[in-house]
């Protein structure tokens, strides 16, 4: 049996696969349209909390009518891209409607690049306009710049659309105006109800240009079409049980990211749905925020979850509102699921989904709880969405059965159609419109998704593979973990050696023997760490998933050193 004929024996799976319900045609929409469906219906809604300050979406649409205009004014034109370096501010959903409007692309960058970084990305993507925070013009971009496409250069601050609020989160942030940019507010007054001239945006137009971390060489941008972004919108809107009348999106993943960009503002442009920004994720500041907006619906990586529940300030803040949680983009501990539902209230549904499959192909359904595999300890990351059909295949592309190990293989609607101006990286990783994850995975007789770890990540012990998450999920069961990563390091006996980093929960402490000992009565002897490291924190991307290659690199690097010595 195979990951395609399973599910037509399956009928409670088969009911979430067939049969989207839509507003909009899915094949013949984009994005604007999604948006604009939105403002006809729902003008005086609130689209933005900015903390306390509200945009509504009659606002939003005037802003982003002023922003393209101005855009068209300055040599903006159809098909050209808009770089977005901010943090998670209003300006970056005006910006990417605007560019929308505009006929163009948006391209998303970190806040946290630097200025190699930075380059590489408007280089690859051949940006003409950059729209940027102050003081990240003044710190990166101003020498940046120049040596790119880039004509067109706007700065904003984040202290804008505040209202009258300072928030304790901006406390000592200034204004850093350069006389050599345009202020984006000065841009929309100046074209606010200056009549826009329409543009044509065709399904398979590329809404955004998201570029690949490049763990595996240079940063890639996956063209995440408008078709793309109005299937994946709508499949968190009826996965998740989203109703615009009683939900609240919290945003906490980075807009940057694709979990920003379709869980946070596509499915709040596509419902109706207030998204609620607070300039960058801090846990104190996140809880104020659900208390305050009785926010609803959130997505994002387990440490967010973790750092919630573990923050001093949960005890007294009322956080039963926040009932429709989900989180993806890193393995997720049977154990951390049961805590923060033990102290929070709500059951976290796992979500699985690539920046090439712009955002998810796997859910699990509401009203369902994700199976634990008995093999890896491992929580199933759901079943494939509607319409996405996903295979495991061994070395050579074959279909393996349920309960055998290969590479996870997603074809649907939500899968990009390339990487930008890279034709060789799309043949490879997405042959026939086939994307070749690079995750190892598993499926169970009943159709549920297993993700064991990514191909790279995988220790071999003395001629056994070792899997990381499979040590980190024992570590997690550990009442005085907070967070862990395991790697393999070195080994002159066994090749490699397992290693775990771990960070502990504010008051409490554990030996490293105690630990490893803990692991020994609950793994095969190949498998439990030899090592531990306790760390205060551990190195993480802007979304949250811990980077287990800054602690190889870290690990190599005093290898170097020590052999040096």
């Amino acid at each position: 049996m195979t990951a395609m004929s399973i599910y037509d024996e399956r009928p409670w799976l088969k009911q979430y696969r067939h049969g989207m319900p839509s507003d909009i045609e899915v094949e013949h929409a984009t994005a604007l349209d999604m948006f604009k469906a939105t403002v006809d219906r729902l003008p005086d809604a609130t689209a933005i909390y900015y903390f306390d300050a509200p945009i509504t979406f009659r606002e939003l649409d005037e802003m982003t009518d002023a922003f393209a205009v101005g855009l068209h004014e300055h040599g903006f034109r159809l098909g050209d891209r808009l770089a977005v370096f901010a943090q998670n501010v209003p300006q970056f959903e005006i910006a990417m409607v605007a560019s929308w409007k505009a006929g163009g692309t948006m391209v998303p960058v970190n806040p946290m690049n630097k200025g190699r970084e930075l380059t590489t990305i408007l280089t690859d993507s051949g940006s003409r306009a950059l729209l940027t925070l102050e003081e990240l013009w003044r710190d990166v971009a101003r020498e940046v710049v120049p040596d790119t496409d880039v004509s067109i250069s706007i700065t904003t601050s984040e202290l804008d659309f505040l209202g009258d609020s300072r928030p304790k989160l901006l406390q000592g942030i200034g204004r850093h105006r350069d006389d050599a940019t345009i202020d984006l507010v000065e841009l929309i007054e100046k074209h606010r109800g200056v009549e826009l001239e329409p543009v044509s945006l065709a399904p398979d137009d590329v809404a955004f240009l998201t570029y690949t971390s490049g763990t595996t060489g240079p940063p890639k941008g996956a063209m995440n079409t408008h078709r793309n972004v109005v299937f994946n919108s709508q499949t968190y809107r009826e996965w998740g049980g989203l109703d615009a009348r009683e939900v609240v999106v919290l945003g906490v993943a980075p807009l940057f990211h694709v979990t920003g960009l379709i869980a946070h503002m596509g499915v709040s442009l596509l419902t109706g749905m207030p998204l609620v920004l607070f300039y960058r994720y801090d846990p104190d500041t996140a809880l104020e925020m659900i208390e305050k907006h009785k926010a609803t619906f959130t997505v994002g990586a387990i440490t967010v979850y973790i750092s919630l529940m573990n923050t001093p300030s949960a005890e007294t803040r009322d956080l039963s509102s926040l009932q429709k949680i989900l989180s993806g983009g890193a393995p997720i501990a049977p154990a951390t699921v049961e805590a923060f539902q033990d102290k929070v209230g709500a059951y976290i549904h796992n979500v699985y989904g690539l920046t090439e499959t712009t955002s998810p192909s796997h859910f699990v359904p509401r009203g369902a709880k994700a199976p634990v595999d008995e093999a890896s300890g491992a929580l199933s990351v759901g079943v494939p969405v509607f319409n996405t059909v996903v295979r495991i295949v061994d070395e050579n592309d074959n279909d393996l059965p349920p309960g055998e190990v290969g590479e996870i293989v997603t074809e649907g609607p939500q899968v990009v159609k390339g990487y930008w101006d890279k034709p060789e990286e799309t043949e490879n990783a997405i042959p026939n419109g086939r994307l070749h994850t690079g995750d190892v995975g598993v499926m169970d007789a009943d159709g549920w998704f297993y993700v064991v770890d990514r191909k790279k990540d995988q220790i071999n012990a003395a001629g056994y593979k070792v899997w990381p998450r499979e040590v980190e999920d024992v570590i997690y069961g550990h009442a005085a973990v907070r967070e862990v990563a395991v790697i393999g390091i070195p080994d002159a006996y066994r090749g490699e050696s397992v290693k775990a980093f771990v960070s502990l929960k504010a008051g409490q402490s554990v030996g490293a023997d105690e630990l490893i000992a803990f692991c020994k009565e609950r793994m095969a002897a190949y498998k439990y760490p030899r090592q531990i490291e306790f760390i205060d924190e551990l190195p993480k991307t802007a979304s949250g998933k811990i980077l287990r290659r800054e602690l190889r690199a870290r690990e190599l690097d005093n290898a170097t050193t020590n052999a040096a010595n």
